[in-house]
C-alpha cells in the first residue's frame, strides 16, 4: 500500500490540538521535512479563516521553516484560479489546518489544487494536516458520526475524501471525544480499509507503506478484515452497531505500523525504527 499511485512523498496526519508553544514535536517534524523551504498553510477547512494563518506563523517561528504562505478557497471555483495555484510554486510542503473536512473535500477534490498536491507528493514533498486536515486525506472519509457513545447504524456518514492515502480511514480528536464507536462503524462499512484514530497532540508520519507515531497521545488501529458478523448492512438505522471479531492495536510514540501487512512492525525500537527514521536525502521541491 502506498500513499498515492506514484507518490514518493510524506503525509503527516495529526489528531488536532498539537502543541504550538512548548516542545512542538509535530510542528518540528513538519519543519524537518520542508528543510527550510516554503510551507503553504491551507486554511480551507474553516468557514472563518481569520486568525489561523497568524497563529501558525507564530507557532512555526524559530523552527527553520522558510516562507509561509496562506491558501484559502472561498468557493470551489477558486481552485482553478492562476493566482491561487501560484501559491504552490516552489513549495516544499502544504499544511491543512482544522475545521470541517467536508469543506476541504468539496472545494479541493478533483480540482487543479488537488493535482498540485499530488505533484508535490510525486516530487518527494510533504502534505500535512491536523484535525479536519488529517481526516480529509482518506479516500473514504469519515464525514459525521456521534461522539461518546455506541453507534446506531444510521448515524454514520461517509464521503469521498482527497484520496491521498487509500485503504485507511482517518479520525481525529480520538480518545478525547470518545470516537471509537464511529470508527468501528466506518470499518464495518468498509472492511477493506483500516480505521486509524489519532489522539490530540499526536500524529502519524506516513511514508511508503508504513507509518510511525509521534506526539504525546495514542493511535488506535481498527481492523475489521476478519470480522465474522456485522449488522451494518441491515435496513434498521435505529439499531446499535453489532460487530464480532474486530482486531485492535494501540500504538504510542516511537511505534511503527506496516499498512500492507496490517500489523505493527516488529521491534519498533530497533530495526524497524532505523528503517523509518534513517537520515533522509534532501527532498526535491516541486516546480
Amino acid at each position: 500500500m502506498s500513499i498515492t499511485e506514484t507518490g514518493g512523498g510524506c503525509l503527516i496526519a495529526a489528531g488536532g490540538h498539537e502543541d504550538k508553544e512548548a516542545a512542538r514535536i509535530i510542528l518540528r517534524e513538519i519543519a524537518g521535512h520542508v528543510q527550510g523551504g516554503k510551507l503553504v498553510i491551507a486554511t480551507v477547512a474553516s468557514h472563518q479563516p481569520a486568525g489561523y494563518f497568524p497563529m501558525y506563523q507564530e507557532a512555526f517561528a524559530g523552527l527553520g521553516v522558510g516562507e509561509l504562505q496562506e491558501l484559502y478557497l472561498e468557493e470551489r471555483s477558486d481552485a482553478g484560479d492562476p493566482e491561487t495555484l501560484a501559491v504552490f510554486d516552489g513549495a516544499a510542503g502544504v499544511f491543512f489546518t482544522g475545521g470541517d473536512q467536508m469543506r476541504i473535500a468539496s472545494n479541493v477534490r478533483d480540482t487543479p489544487v488537488e493535482e498540485r498536491l499530488r505533484e508535490l507528493l510525486r516530487a518527494g514533498g510533504l502534505v500535512a494536516g491536523t484535525s479536519a486536515g488529517a481526516a480529509a486525506m482518506s479516500q473514504s472519509m469519515l464525514a459525521k458520526g456521534p461522539n461518546n457513545g455506541s453507534l446506531h447504524v444510521g448515524d454514520l456518514h461517509m464521503a469521498p475524501g482527497l484520496g491521498l492515502i487509500d485503504g485507511v480511514i482517518l479520525d481525529q480528536h480520538f480518545a478525547e471525544r470518545g470516537r471509537i464507536g464511529r470508527l468501528l462503524g466506518a470499518v464495518a462499512q468498509d472492511a477493506r480499509s483500516l480505521g486509524v484514530g489519532v489522539d490530540e497532540d499526536t500524529a502519524l508520519v506516513i511514508e511508503g507503506g508504513c507509518f510511525r507515531v509521534i506526539g504525546s497521545g495514542g493511535v488506535y488501529v481498527v481492523d475489521a478484515h476478519g470480522v465474522t458478523h456485522s449488522n451494518m448492512g441491515e435496513d434498521r438505522p435505529e439499531q446499535t452497531l453489532s460487530l464480532y471479531d474486530v482486531r485492535l492495536h494501540l500504538l504510542g510514540a516511537g511505534d511503527a505500523f506496516d499498512l500492507g501487512e496490517r500489523r505493527p512492525m516488529d521491534s519498533p525500537g530497533l530495526e524497524a525504527s532505523h528503517k523509518l527514521e534513517a537520515p533522509r536525502p534532501r527532498r526535491k521541491r516541486a516546480a
